[in-house]
């Protein structure tokens, strides 16, 4: 079996934006790695996304950048640690006035990182080569 390509993902609609949930679905990040550009109403987040589409345990460093970002809120997330990891369980939608909303990335424990929009416009991209790793996520029933 070939090894699949590196991801480069669009969304512009909630359609778009489940299949960028699933790709970084247990990703892990360092608070440190989250960066929110106000005056370019851009917000980045470097992952090391678990490849699930790969069939082997592997992660790979890659990034999501959504544009358009009018504000940035979190919750339950360790800011003034900058080491401390979060993991990231889903990224969901909620529209607001056309064709704005809210952007909603949920993580492990409870917390989240809301940041209000104009438009859907996200893109995710892996950035490095994978490797192996020993463990493969997994969640409690």
């Amino acid at each position: 079996m070939a090894e699949p390509a590196p991801l480069q993902l669009l969304a512009e609609d909630q359609d778009d934006l489940a299949v960028i949930s699933a790709a970084l679905q247990d990703a892990v990040a360092k608070v440190g790695d989250i960066s929110y550009e106000a005056k370019a109403r851009r917000l980045t987040i470097a992952f090391n996304r678990f490849r699930w589409e790969a069939g082997s345990r592997q992660r790979v460093r890659a990034a999501l950048q959504v544009g358009g970002v009018l504000a940035v809120q979190a919750r339950r997330i360790r800011r003034d640690r900058r080491d401390a990891v979060v993991e990231l369980l889903a990224i969901g939608f909620e529209p607001g006035e056309p064709p704005g909303g809210t952007l909603t990335l949920s993580f492990a424990g409870g917390g989240d990182l809301r940041a209000d929009v104009e438009c859907l416009d996200a893109v995710l991209a892996d950035l490095s080569q994978p490797w192996p790793t020993p463990r493969e996520p997994s969640h409690e029933a």
